[in-house]
């Protein structure tokens, strides 16, 4: 009896009623958790940015209102002979921790990734880095010091010449470049120990059938696979000792006799000590260019982007 009354009825319409896409809500959520963060980039990094592009074109001295002098500031810079010379010993204080930190990392990561994968030795490695920097150039002071260091207590002993090895301007600079890197090699050592987790036993395996040796080994095999994580690893070493400027402030300086007055220190020295703000400001836009400009050689020239592993 149902059927004979229903059968001459249209069928019923499902109403569907629209809804929004997951993708969209899972937009907005995602939005919606990046709005402190945005807002953090923009108060501390874009703004002081655009600021700073400002002041870099101005004589502002911290005490009056800022003076429009156009690119004075630049035409000053480029004739200012301790400019040139902060910017060549940060240049040499590079080149000392490059050479110290990748050959001591390499080797301690080699050894790792060969020998043994402890993970207390790992985490010993790392101690120096979590290190807060002022610590650390407060600890070599005194361990350097010319007169009660222990170091040089030791090399007395010894019947060895001692050293004024922060106060000596042909032995500051390594001195503080060893410093820097005796802070920096564990964490260095560990990103390149990683990049060396993700080659592949089997291609060790086929050089050991071949009759690789380990030193053969690491430089045939190791090295060039390892070639993305070098690229990383020197792109971010070169940034950090660009910027050096506690070790420089603890131990030396600047001295003796602007033998450590690396860039970073001659910035500070004329912004908050001269009160040259606007000269401070066109020498640090001047080093961000320079920096910008050598990790895109680095990037280019290593072939960050891709990897022999593929």
């Amino acid at each position: 009896m149902t059927t004979s009354l229903t059968r001459g009825r249209p069928p019923l319409l499902k109403v569907v009623r629209p809804q929004h896409s997951a993708e969209g809500g899972q937009g907005r959520v995602a939005l919606l958790f990046l709005i402190p963060t945005l807002v953090g980039f923009a108060a501390f990094y874009v703004y002081p940015s655009i600021r700073g592009v400002w002041l870099s074109t101005t004589d502002w001295n911290l005490l009056s209102e800022p003076g429009f002098v156009g690119a004075d500031n630049y035409a000053e810079l480029a004739t200012d002979p301790l400019f040139w010379r902060a910017l060549l010993l940060t240049v040499y204080n590079t080149a000392l921790n490059l050479v110290g930190q990748l050959s001591l990392a390499l080797l301690l990561a080699a050894l790792m990734h060969r020998l043994t994968k402890s993970v207390v030795l790992r985490a010993t490695l790392l101690l120096p880095w979590l290190v807060p920097n002022v610590s650390t150039a407060l600890l070599w002071l005194w361990l350097l010091d010319a007169n009660l260091g222990f170091v040089n207590q030791l090399l007395d002993a010894a019947g060895l010449p001692t050293h004024g090895f922060f106060n000596a301007p042909g032995e500051a600079m390594p001195s503080v470049a060893a410093v820097t890197t005796w802070a920096s090699v564990g964490y260095v050592a560990l990103l390149l120990y990683a990049g060396m987790l993700q080659i592949p036993g089997s291609v060790y395996e086929a050089a050991a059938m071949d009759g690789a040796g380990e030193v053969r080994t690491f430089f045939r095999i190791t090295l060039p696979l390892l070639r993305p994580v070098l690229a990383l690893v020197l792109v971010v070493s070169v940034i950090g000792c660009f910027q050096v400027f506690d070790a420089i402030a603890v131990t030396t300086k600047g001295g003796p006799i602007n033998a450590t007055k690396v860039i970073y220190y001659y910035i500070y020295q004329e912004a908050f000590t001269h009160f040259r703000m606007g000269y401070a400001s066109a020498m640090a836009l001047s080093l961000v260019v320079i920096l910008g400009a050598l990790t895109y050689l680095q990037m280019r020239i290593m072939r960050a982007s891709s990897s022999d592993l593929g």
